[in-house]
């Protein structure tokens, strides 16, 4: 069983608690902020902007694959109408 590591928030307060008011919590701060900056930026994400964009395509997308297959269905049917008609 793999151990989960603590939220980045519960390190930071701890952390805070250890340096306490003293000189060293902004740098602190800063370093923490910078470490997470690093490991976002290597993740490959995307904005919420692009991502509720590429829903709105994958919406659309879908609407027109149903519409393909009702029309699809459609024409096999005519085709079978036709080709017991003969």
């Amino acid at each position: 069983m793999a151990l989960k590591p603590p939220p980045i928030g519960e390190v930071i307060q701890q952390m805070n608690q250890l340096v306490g008011n003293s000189g060293i919590k902004g740098e602190m701060d800063k370093g923490a902020r910078s470490l997470a900056q690093a490991a976002l930026s290597r993740l490959d994400l995307v904005s919420r902007e692009e991502f509720d964009a590429q829903a709105a395509i994958l919406q659309r997308t879908r609407a027109k694959v149903k519409a393909l297959e009702v029309e699809l269905a459609t024409l096999t049917a005519e085709l079978e109408a036709l080709e017991k008609a003969q």
